[in-house]
């Protein structure tokens, strides 16, 4: 089942509360809320603040994506504040398997995700522990960026990998190439221009699904 994940980071975060409520009106599943630090990448974002405000407002699973170094120190905050699945990277900490652990002992679902340039062996030895694998298609830290398709090769082969894993993809997902990444194998796609950007809401996500399946 392909479920869509728009990116608060393309929403208009003045409007952010009733923002999540057009795209949970409109059919998505989740809604996918990117932390950055400002060192694992080149830019600052949102925190647990903005996860905390979020959960009293939506049904959808809140879906954060951790883009910062050593998670371990923030995962039990970020799990109190509401989030259902919390997503570490592979290269963010020493301690990768702790770190995982650490998300499931504090009741979410794990996300172990790996950017452009890290090779799938990179998780070999602890993609056993993450519920979802995200697959970053574009390099981490900025909305609105082209997709790298060199990053399906990696879908396919975490696939292979991981048959029964929901696989999602971040960066430059639209109705262009969407059939691409599903048919590759992801089936949780990160969509933050393709619907934030779009005056219908429930119309671009509705869009994306149609193109998903179809192409």
């Amino acid at each position: 089942m392909i479920k869509i994940s728009p990116s608060i980071l393309a929403c208009d975060m003045a409007d952010l509360k009733n923002q999540a409520k057009l795209v949970e009106d409109g059919g998505a599943e989740y809604l996918h809320v990117d932390v950055m630090d400002g060192h694992f990448v080149p830019n600052l974002s949102f925190g647990i603040g903005t996860v905390a405000s979020l959960r009293p407002h939506t049904g959808m699973v809140l879906d954060v994506h951790l883009m910062i170094e050593n998670p371990e120190k923030y995962i039990a905050d970020f799990a109190k504040a509401g989030s259902d699945i919390i997503t570490i990277h592979v290269e963010a900490t020493n301690h990768i398997h702790r770190a995982l652990q650490q998300i499931r002992d504090n009741g979410c679902k794990v996300g172990l995700a790996i950017n452009p340039g890290t090779p799938v062996s990179m998780i070999r030895e602890v993609g056993h522990l993450a519920d979802m694998i995200l697959v970053m298609s574009v390099n981490p830290g900025f909305t609105a960026q082209k997709f790298i398709p060199d990053v399906l090769g990696k879908v396919r082969e975490i696939r292979a990998m991981y048959p029964d894993k929901d696989i999602q993809i971040d960066g430059g997902i639209g109705a262009g190439n969407i059939y691409e990444v599903t048919e590759a194998g992801a089936n949780v796609i990160v969509a933050g221009a393709a619907v934030f950007y779009e005056e219908d809401k429930a119309a671009a996500i509705q869009n994306l699904k149609d193109k998903a399946y179809k192409g």
